[in-house]
């Protein structure tokens, strides 16, 4: 699943540790899923979305939907 998780976040001047600590999860999550090595789960993903004050489909795309 391709993903903005690293652009949003660079546009907030974060790093993943600060992503990670808002989101709750490690840093080495937040770079997995950056580099689509991981899909977050839902939960997760609305997290992120609530964060960014986004739509989740404007932060996570589904490439098997495009």
């Amino acid at each position: 699943m391709n993903n903005r998780l690293k652009v949003l976040r660079a546009e907030r001047d974060w790093t993943q540790a600060q992503l990670a600590d808002a989101l709750g999860v490690s840093r080495q999550t937040v770079n997995a899923i950056e580099k689509g090595k991981f899909d977050p789960s839902l939960p997760l993903a609305f997290k992120a979305a609530r964060l960014f004050r986004m739509p989740i489909e404007e932060i996570f795309i589904d490439e098997a939907a495009s």
